[in-house]
């Protein structure tokens, strides 16, 4: 080999290890630890794709599901050291910052009108700042949706038919408690463990928007489906402080913009697949009904009552979210 080629060959190899660089440095890495079907799922595909075609080729999106790179105890861990750079966190948030078990608080939310006035007066200031002192960075709010209780026992009507089920719970101290007030036995655990808990009974029942217990195949192994609509469960597209900040700033103008395009795409969403999922579950097997939202909020003021007295400025909180409800 003359001393051309070798030069040649050395130039090629130090131009692909230059790009292999490049493209490392220039990939954003975004997971959520839902299922592809659900709502959740939709939503980060939707984004992913609308990133990427924002982005064009400087930049690769490379987007997990499932919890593929971990649950969201873990991503946030790796958010907070720049493994990831944005996933979407749900509502073990309030294990973050106190403040965001707002959403814990059963029947809070009235309807996604609700929910944008308190994400542009509470979420976007007050929340963003308190999980801002905690190392992540609020991007925007998306939708989990209204959420439903199943499981294997019995039809769920009032707290009293909670009384001693085993039910999967979030990794949150607040929904915990909640269902505690109820009766009900909560098991924490990560949403990929689910299925699983279910089939071998190691859980009753469960509780999570229909567009969840559907993409997640839940009426395979579930009886019995309560429309309760206890509480909105919003996402936060979340990215670690010190990453976000040493994005460039193109980067993050882009990010924006999309994730405010995808907050209108997954409230649209939600709207529609509220309707139309109760029939697909009922076609699925699963025995439907409403439950006794009067006996609910009745039982569920020793929860706002823990919420005013433990958490700063909670009544505060409270009393603001109630009056953005409007009449």
């Amino acid at each position: 080999m003359n001393k051309c080629t070798l030069a040649l060959s050395a130039l090629s190899a130090l131009t692909l290890a230059l790009a292999s660089t490049v493209a490392q440095a220039d990939k954003i890495v975004f997971a959520i630890g839902g299922a592809p079907g659900s709502l959740q799922g939709q939503t980060s595909q939707y984004f992913a794709d609308a990133l990427q075609e924002r982005l064009g080729d400087a930049h690769q999106v490379e987007y997990y599901h499932s919890g593929q790179i971990g649950d969201e105890r873990q991503l946030i861990q790796k958010l907070r050291l720049g493994t990831v750079d944005l996933a979407a966190i749900s509502s073990i948030m309030s294990s973050v910052a106190p403040s965001f078990a707002l959403f814990d608080l059963p029947f809070l939310v009235k309807d996604r009108q609700h929910l944008v006035a308190v994400d542009q007066d509470i979420v976007m200031t007050d929340l963003a700042e308190d999980a801002r002192e905690q190392g992540l960075e609020i991007v925007s709010t998306w939708e989990n949706g209204f959420r439903q209780i199943t499981n294997n026992e019995r039809p769920v009507n009032v707290p009293e038919d909670l009384d001693g089920l085993k039910l999967r719970t979030p990794q949150s101290e607040w929904r915990t408690r909640m269902f505690e007030t109820w009766g009900a036995n909560p098991t924490p655990m990560a949403f990929s463990e689910v299925f699983v808990a279910l089939q071998t009974g190691v859980v009753d029942g469960q509780e999570n928007p229909l567009s969840n217990i559907d993409g997640a195949k839940f009426q395979e192994v579930q009886d019995y489906l309560s429309l309760s609509n206890h509480v909105y469960s919003p996402i936060w597209l979340t990215a670690g402080k010190g990453g976000w900040e040493k994005l460039p700033e193109d980067v993050r103008s882009a990010i924006q913009e999309v994730a405010v395009e995808t907050q209108g795409w997954a409230l649209a969403k939600g709207e529609a697949l509220d309707g139309e999922l109760v029939s697909v579950l009922e076609e699925a097997g699963m025995q439907v009904n409403m439950v006794d939202r009067g006996a609910f909020v009745e039982a569920s003021t020793p929860v706002y009552e823990a919420f005013a007295s433990q958490v700063d400025g909670g009544q505060a909180l409270i009393d603001r979210a109630l009056g953005l409800a409007g009449e």
